[in-house]
């Protein structure tokens, strides 16, 4: 079955771009309004309709620019803030002193903190600082030296909030490499249990079924059984040393952080579980199932199979040939349960944990690791002399179950 590659794009700040866009266009829409208040009370007014047109072309045009990190460049910022500046030393050439000492607004208004606010968001909180200390100064030059409370008010505002939201932005983008990161480390481990399931039920079964199989022929086959053993080792070693690669990718955009996972597709339509099964029952193993379907996503209904022939090969390989196995079907509304129950010796006490250490992973992988991908579970009973019983359980709503996990 062919694979596909998944991409996910985290990006936190890519909502305060959009945020941006709102504020420059609702700030110039402001910045007008007062003029047009007070227009009567503003000495040259040509001075002001001129720069308030340049402001409304620039503010729609750019519009775009500050859609994205990676579209507000350098050059952006430094003629934006520059069009900010100038409107704010442009006001004592448009207002009167008069007005100007009465705490008159700026030209721009608080369409000067987008200018700023887009260095924060763009560079951190050091840009914001950098931008926002010469907006102070142009509202010092502004106030000829001798700034107003308001005026103090609203340079400290813009100044603190813009190296706020720049820190934030900062942190924000620290947070989405970590979490980046994260789910590269989850994928591969996803990645590489798949893989060692699928060597555990196949390769490492054939070498072991070789290694027993030279050893009571003798002779040249011996030898034979004896380098399959080695290879059967080496290979266990290294699946549960997780040295298997998984194909992907992580990098920190302007867009935000972007993970690429490779994963299996889900095929259409529900898969009858009891259809998978049936090829398991035999002379020693016996399966009881529900008279109507028992239907589980594709994906689900094969990896549960998979278990079930996973704990059928422990029961041979343990509880010997004679052994005696069932297999319980049960649809419950919300779940799919699979019960198998073996007559053999039963498992001693601590040999799971002995045998995963060895390397040999069947229970922990084959049967564990595939029912926690599904969002179920797997429970293991076991008593000495009384046999071995492996509960499986599976949500019928895998992908659910998964995102609750």
């Amino acid at each position: 079955m062919a694979r596909r590659e998944r991409v996910m794009r985290m990006s936190v700040e890519q909502p305060l771009w959009r945020a941006l866009m709102g504020y420059r266009v609702l700030t110039m829409v402001y910045a007008i309004g007062l003029f047009i208040s007070a227009y009567d009370e503003v000495a040259r007014p040509r001075v002001a309709i001129a720069y308030f047109a340049v402001l409304a072309v620039w503010t729609l045009a750019t519009l775009p620019r500050v859609a994205s990190a990676a579209s507000c460049t350098k050059p952006f910022l430094t003629v934006d803030l520059a069009i900010a500046l100038t409107g704010i030393l442009l006001t004592r050439v448009a207002e009167t002193p008069e007005r100007i000492d009465a705490s008159a607004p700026t030209l721009p208004s608080i369409w000067t903190a987008g200018a700023v606010l887009a260095f924060a968001i763009k560079g951190g909180w050091r840009w914001a600082a950098f931008a926002s200390t010469l907006v102070a100064a142009a509202n010092l030059v502004h106030r000829s030296g001798v700034p107003t409370r308001d005026t103090v008010h609203m340079v400290l505002l813009v100044w603190i909030a813009s190296i706020a939201i720049g820190y934030v932005v900062e942190v924000a983008r620290a947070s989405e490499r970590t979490l980046a990161r994260a789910l590269e480390i989850e994928a591969a481990t996803r990645e590489r249990e798949r893989l060692a399931r699928d060597i555990h039920d196949s390769v490492l079964q054939v070498l072991a079924m070789v290694q027993r199989r030279g050893a009571v022929i003798g002779g040249e086959a011996a030898e034979l059984g004896r380098l399959a053993g080695e290879q059967e080792v080496a290979l266990r070693t290294l699946v549960s040393g997780g040295l298997v690669p998984v194909p992907r990718v992580s990098e920190d955009t302007a867009e935000g952080a972007v993970v690429r996972t490779v994963e299996e597709p889900e095929d259409d339509g529900p898969v009858d579980v009891r259809a998978l099964l049936v090829p398991y029952a035999g002379a020693r193993t016996s399966l009881a199932e529900p008279g109507a379907p028992v239907l589980l996503p594709p994906n689900a209904a094969r990896e549960l199979a998979a278990a079930v022939a996973a704990a059928l090969d422990n029961v041979r390989k343990h509880a010997g040939e004679g052994a005696r196995a069932w297999i319980l079907v049960e649809d419950e509304p919300d779940s799919v349960i699979v019960t198998v129950r073996d007559d053999g010796p039963g498992i001693p006490e601590g040999r799971l944990a002995q045998a995963e250490g060895e390397g040999r992973l069947g229970v922990a992988l084959s049967i564990r690791g595939r029912l926690r991908d599904l969002g179920g579970t797997a429970e293991l009973v076991s008593t000495p002399g009384q046999g071995t019983e492996v509960e499986l359980k599976v949500p019928k709503d895998t992908t659910m179950a998964r995102g609750r996990r």
